[in-house]
């Protein structure tokens, strides 16, 4: 039996709303899967603590962190903290310090889901975005504040390692996933260095290590119109910190919505933590009123089981989304529906008891099917 330790940050909004029903989730598997053993710890951070605390968490922090398997995250952003603060003292130091150099986004059409797009119904692909550099590194400064002359300079970092080491992880996806090609979004027209560079690596990356498959380099303008016009053309996209953010809300809304859409930040090597959250922000604008659409944070905690050894799991939560959505007979606001959260997250838990109960059943016992 292998016990795991998971950090639970709720964090702020929604967030608290949406993580109750994964972890939910987690507990009913744990009622059936007695070699499953989550000790789950919540930690309190978030806007709430910097208010108090004067910081988003404590100075040790990433130290209490560290000792997790896992980190299950789920939004932050407060109109009472600046934006800045909120992602700069928690999320990127988790990210950056704990080399969680992946970011992978699932970017899949859902039965019972219309895309805004009426030409397609059959989207089916990932994105690996650079997590840990490019044009999010805090590199740079301002210069004669509130002066004519005042200048700000934001310096994009990008290094060999850095490239070669996301495409490696995008390729190796792809190959042990049945894909035949890899699309590397790129602006090396205009951006004269980093993105040169950043095309040169991948394409040494996937020509030399992964010459079984395609690839294939497309301006991101380029890029951000095929994903419109033609998305079940794609398999794997691999892009820089600031085109796959771009990237993956841009999939998140032709497949229904950031509702629906989670994420991972991956440290392949397992020597950090990683951390699961969904692609939705903090929607202060429902917080609190019960009506936040739990699948991505559900979704997401299906990504941490699937890293964690668990995939026969992962499986099982998104089965049952599947279901959910294909019955079409609970849906929250985002989705055409008006079920609340807790009525969403309940009907999941429930498709996950029929998946035992219906396994269950058949069984052969003594010889006789059930």
């Amino acid at each position: 039996m292998k016990e795991f330790k998971i950090a639970v940050i709720a964090g702020d909004g929604i967030g608290v709303e949406v993580m109750e029903e994964a972890l939910h989730v987690l507990n009913v598997l744990q009622d059936y899967e007695k070699d499953l053993v989550l000790h789950m710890e919540k930690l309190p951070w978030g806007s709430d603590y910097y208010l108090e605390n004067g910081s988003m968490m404590p100075d040790d922090g990433l130290d209490i962190l560290k000792k997790f398997d896992a980190i299950l995250f789920g939004a932050i952003g407060d109109a009472r903290v600046p934006d800045d603060v909120t992602i700069w003292e928690l999320i990127m130091p988790i990210r950056k310090q704990f080399q969680q150099y992946v970011n992978f986004r699932p970017v899949k059409s859902l039965e019972g889901i219309k895309s805004p797009l009426s030409n397609v119904d059959n989207i089916d692909f990932v994105i690996f975005r650079e997590n840990a550099e490019g044009e999010y590194s805090n590199s740079g400064g301002r210069m004669f504040d509130s002066q004519s002359s005042e200048l700000a300079i934001q310096n994009t970092i990008m290094t060999r390692k850095g490239i070669e080491r996301i495409t490696k992880a995008a390729s190796d996806y792809a190959v042990k996933n049945g894909k035949k090609k890899v699309t590397s979004a790129t602006k090396s027209n205009a951006v004269i260095h980093a993105m040169k560079l950043w095309d040169e690596c991948v394409k040494q990356t996937v020509l030399i290590d992964f010459p079984e498959l395609q690839l294939e380099s497309v301006y991101i303008d380029a890029l951000v119109a095929y994903l419109v016009q033609r998305p079940h053309t794609f398999e794997v996209v691999v892009a820089s910190n600031l085109f796959g953010d771009i990237l993956s809300d841009l999939g998140s809304a032709i497949v229904g919505g950031l509702g629906l859409s989670p994420s991972a930040n991956i440290n392949p090597e397992k020597k950090f933590p990683s951390m699961f959250e969904p692609v939705h922000g903090s929607a202060p604008d429902i917080a609190g009123k019960g009506i936040a659409n739990p699948i991505a944070q559900v979704w997401s905690a299906a990504l941490m089981l699937d890293h964690l050894g668990r995939k026969d799991l992962s499986t099982k939560i998104i089965k049952a989304i599947e279901e959910v959505l294909s019955e079409g007979k609970v849906k929250t606001a985002d989705i055409g529906g008006n079920a609340t959260t807790k009525q969403m997250g309940a009907v999941i838990v429930e498709k996950i008891k029929d998946q035992y109960i219906n396994e269950k059943m058949e069984t052969p016992l003594y010889g006789i099917k059930q």
